[in-house]
């Protein structure tokens, strides 16, 4: 893909169950007649972006949201004794891989990435915190590398190298479609957990909730460095979104509600504003002080008192999204 011009890509981030809202994005921008000549994901978004690599049209992305709405928890992270286990032997890790594998093979309609209708790539990261791009070879190996979370997954060998998830690298699949010359750039992101009541409770509920509120902040300073020359645009994600990255249970709610706020943002010219730095700055900035996580508010008689949940932070609201 390098050197090639004038071309459109979507980005996909990554973000656990949260991955269905993609499903909505792209339901809308197919329907918009918005498509791409190539696409890179990372993480969840690997198993987005490697799906519609292989059906990147109206009739894919059906089948895809077939794929989300029958998922469940266990056919993702399914706990055994065997692998909690695991984590006191040598290359520990907490969830066997076979349940993901399963669905990655059961449903991509494509053996090797190189074999999909439209270019993808996926992000990987090796044990140095570098990015690595996959374009060609097995595709259900590179899936597995970019969503290999470290201590959940176990890292995944490909040409004598371990990899593990992608959205932990030191350059994000924002950069790498930069690097490969798009023109366009289309941002399909999962969003995080803003509004839940209570914290996460299981490991890796923690360890997925993390991960989502890094690739935000990643996001962010991604979007700082993206050239002008770059029209760059970010598809709204939802908020208030009380859907843990760790339940699949709500994956058929988050498709139509993407797919609804998407059609309001392109409605309202989403397409044709790039997303501006200096505006980015501004929303954060403005966004932060006014929700501080922890920091208490002084009330008239003095007595300190929390203006929202310690746990709840959304750095992306309505009027925030629009700006882009």
């Amino acid at each position: 893909m390098a050197g090639i011009k004038g071309t459109t890509a979507f980005v996909f981030t990554g973000g656990g169950s949260l991955g269905a809202v993609q499903v909505g994005m792209l339901r809308t921008l197919m329907s918009y007649g918005v498509r791409p000549d190539f696409v890179v994901g990372a993480s969840a978004g690997a198993l987005n972006a490697s799906y519609f690599a292989g059906g990147p049209d109206a009739a894919g992305v059906t089948a895809l949201e077939r794929i989300w709405s029958g998922l469940r928890r266990a056919d993702i992270f399914p706990f055994t004794l065997a692998s909690a286990l695991g984590l006191f032997r040598p290359g520990g890790y907490i969830v066997d891989p076979s349940g993901l594998r399963g669905v990655i093979e059961n449903n991509l309609p494509y053996r090797r990435l190189e074999d999909a209708r439209i270019p993808i790539n996926i992000m990987a990261t090796d044990l140095q915190g570098q990015s690595v791009c996959l374009t060609r070879g097995l595709a259900v190996q590179a899936v597995l590398a970019s969503a290999a979370i470290p201590g959940v997954f176990p890292p995944v060998e490909i040409d004598g190298e371990l990899l593990m998830d992608g959205a932990i690298a030191a350059n994000t699949p924002l950069r790498l479609a930069v690097q490969f010359s798009a023109s366009r750039i289309s941002i399909l992101p999962t969003g995080y957990a803003c509004a839940l009541k209570d914290p996460p409770t299981r490991a890796v509920g923690k360890i997925l909730h993390a991960i989502t509120l890094m690739i935000a902040w990643q996001l962010m300073r991604e979007l700082e460095l993206i050239p002008e020359s770059v029209d760059v645009h970010l598809v709204p994600t939802l908020c208030p979104l009380a859907v843990s990255p760790f339940d699949f249970s709500a994956s058929h709610e988050l498709i139509e509600r993407a797919a609804e706020s998407s059609k309001k943002w392109i409605e309202e010219g989403g397409l044709t504003r790039r997303a501006l730095r200096k505006s980015l700055r501004l929303i954060v900035i403005e966004f932060l002080r006014r929700h501080r996580t922890g920091g208490p508010t002084p009330t008239s008689r003095g007595t300190p008192r929390r203006t929202r949940p310690r746990n709840c932070v959304p750095l992306w609201n309505e009027a925030a999204c629009r700006a882009f």
